[in-house]
């Protein structure tokens, strides 16, 4: 099982078609559901730990906004931890939408330097019925490129060349 990194970051769909080929989709709503659920978080309204700011700060500089900084913390541990990724771009707010277009572009950026380029798929949402079918059948075929257990050699100690 591969962890496949989706952008928008809380695409139900793009989920789907992930776990349905067998993969891990790295979204947005595990990250969230595993800081709501820490013991280590107050109670609402502070939902952070008092590491999530300085984890923010790895991804960007202290002069952006603070809103960056704390969806950076969820998503780029995400993007670090993925070895394939698919980001649909030209989506509409119903897709999937982390809500700072800032934070969209810096993710997207990070995807693409961390994430080895052949295992990235960058399609264009869907604005017809023909494109839609293209649009599902695109993913499903890219996802069936990435072979389920990850490299022997990786996985064994092997020579990673």
């Amino acid at each position: 099982m591969v962890k496949v990194f989706i952008y928008p970051t809380n695409s139900f769909i793009l989920a789907d078609l992930v776990t349905r080929s067998g993969h891990e989709p790295l979204v947005i709503m595990n990250q969230v559901r595993e800081k709501v659920t820490s013991l280590s978080v107050d109670s609402p309204p502070l939902n952070i730990t008092p590491e999530d700011p300085n984890l923010g700060l790895k991804y960007a500089a202290i002069e952006v906004p603070a809103g960056v900084r704390g969806r950076m913390s969820l998503m780029g541990p995400m993007v670090e931890e993925a070895e394939a990724g698919i980001i649909v771009e030209d989506t509409p707010a119903d897709f999937g939408c982390s809500g700072c277009n800032r934070t969209n572009e810096l993710v997207k950026y990070l995807a693409r330097i961390k994430v080895d380029r052949s295992r990235i798929l960058e399609i264009r949402y869907p604005t017809n019925e023909e494109q839609m079918h293209d649009f599902v059948y695109t993913i499903l075929d890219f996802l069936k490129t990435i072979p389920i257990e990850a490299d022997e050699a990786e996985t064994k100690g092997g020579d990673k060349k």
